[in-house]
């Protein structure tokens, strides 16, 4: 039988969408079997794929920000899991990044969430991870009934810049929704 880390030490070999990724494949993930807060999101930027840790970024710190925690908290492995719907960068589109390829959720998301048992809370960070998670769904009223995926699953944008303006135009996120999350990540988190 596999252990975690030979699992782990696979992820980061995989190769099998090399061809279609325009930096080649460099997987980013950041697991645990003991992380209690899992962080599910669309796929490594530019910058994460450079640095390979995930969200380090101004998307990142922005994530952060919303949560409450600070970057030493995030990047404990054994507190924090990020285990993104693709885990190599996927390359750029009109607007933005382009969409995760479904092929690698499809090859590892399952074996990596068995070996963490200890999850309590999943972030569904931006509409590719609620699609996955969730199933087909608009992303704003999802977000706005957070409440309805507790207290296991919690709803939220994608940090990226564009978010600044998703935010002004749905001013309740800041004042109903960012401090219920902060108190849902730290009950996860104790």
């Amino acid at each position: 039988m596999e252990t975690f880390d030979q699992l782990v030490a696979r992820v980061r070999a995989c190769t099998a969408c090399a061809a279609e990724l325009p930096l080649g494949a460099r997987p980013v993930i950041q697991v645990s079997p003991t992380a209690r807060l899992l962080i599910a999101s669309q796929a490594p930027g530019s910058k994460v794929h450079a640095s390979g840790r995930p969200f380090d970024d101004a998307s990142g710190d922005r994530l952060r920000d919303w949560m409450g925690i600070d970057a030493v908290t995030f990047y404990d492995a054994a507190r924090v899991a990020t285990l993104p719907m693709a885990f190599c960068y996927p390359g750029r589109a009109a607007g933005g990044d382009r969409p995760p390829p479904r092929a690698c959720a499809a090859r590892w998301r399952e074996s990596l969430l068995a070996a963490m048992p200890e999850v309590r809370l999943t972030l569904l960070v931006g509409s590719y991870a609620q699609a996955h998670v969730l199933g087909p769904g608009a992303l704003t009223p999802r977000v706005a009934n957070y409440r309805a995926y507790g207290p296991a699953l919690f709803p939220l944008p994608h940090p990226s810049w564009r978010s600044q303006l998703w935010m002004r135009r749905n001013p309740w996120f800041e004042a109903e929704v960012l401090p219920a999350l902060r108190a849902t990540v730290a009950a996860a988190l104790r």
